[in-house]
């Protein structure tokens, strides 16, 4: 009998966002056992998630032990802090909070942290709009913090945000930042929700996507109504994810697709099925193949 046939190796190393199982409240070791054990490379932990284990007697030093055993990454970590705003008194806190979280970070082994613009989201929360040649200095203070912590902020695109809600937003202030650690973290909801172009991300260079966050959306509702819990399983919606994955090939990304989700549904269901249909779905989809170039 002859040897069953090898089995292609996936073109994208595969990470768990723990946003995707939050609603069955796991803490953060387990989490790690889950996505270990279900097959992901990578696990993308909230600061708040981080903080509450250590709040609850947990060691870092042992969780990083844990992480290397599964040898399971931690490529990025979810934090909110508020680089980004006009309000000097408030950015030097905010400079302060990013120290503290990138420390947890780089306690856990983990090498980038997202920058989304928080404070500066809400526009009626506002009151002038950000300039983004000067976001982009504040960038460039925000990854001079990262690299005395060894951790690399990634500007992260917000959809539903006033401010950075395209990828065009999010890679001038990369640029301009003239900073040589500068990076986007870019992510399949946040496009649509925000209309940017997919064939932008050619124009990129797949090493300044460390992570690209991973999930599908439905045809309705539109952009403007779409949110977070509408998020879907990839392949589940409509997203152009071949065509991305096509991008993303192309620009020679070699870094983690995350998969992010806040789904309520699924916060009903099984943690492990979760997690394993994720990956399972995830993985078909940059199996796909495409002509598309938009």
């Amino acid at each position: 009998m002859s040897a069953p046939a090898a089995v292609p190796a996936a073109p994208f190393r595969f990470c768990l966002n723990t946003s995707t199982i939050r609603g069955q409240k796991l803490d953060l070791p387990d989490a790690v056992d889950l996505a270990a054990e279900v097959g992901y490379q990578g696990i993308e932990p909230w600061i708040s998630e981080i903080e509450a284990f250590t709040k609850g007697g947990g060691k870092l030093a042992d969780l990083k032990t844990r992480l290397r055993d599964k040898n399971l990454a931690v490529p990025s970590a979810i934090g909110f802090f508020e680089w980004i705003v006009d309000d000097p008194a408030r950015r030097e806190k905010a400079l302060e909070q990013a120290k503290r979280d990138m420390a947890l970070v780089a306690a856990l082994g983990g090498t980038h942290i997202a920058a989304p613009p928080w404070g500066a989201h809400d526009k009626s929360k506002i009151e002038k709009d950000v300039d983004l040649f000067a976001a982009a200095e504040r960038y460039h203070a925000l990854c001079e913090v990262g690299r005395a912590a060894g951790v690399v902020p990634m500007v992260e695109v917000w959809g539903f945000s006033h401010t950075l809600s395209r990828l065009g937003e999010a890679v001038l202030v990369a640029v301009e930042s003239g900073h040589a650690d500068a990076c986007i973290l870019a992510d399949v909801y946040h496009l649509h929700k925000g209309g940017s172009p997919i064939a932008g991300l050619a124009l990129l260079q797949g090493r300044r996507l460390p992570v690209f966050h991973v999930n599908d959306y439905p045809a309705d509702p539109p952009p403007a109504a779409i949110a977070d819990k509408d998020r879907v399983f990839p392949g589940d919606g409509v997203a152009p994810l071949a065509a991305i994955f096509s991008h993303l090939r192309q620009i020679g990304f070699d870094g983690f697709l995350s998969l992010e989700l806040f789904n309520e549904a699924y916060y009903q269901q099984d943690a492990r099925t979760v997690a394993r249909i994720g990956l399972e779905k995830m993985r078909a989809a940059t199996m796909q193949k495409t002509g598309a170039s938009s």
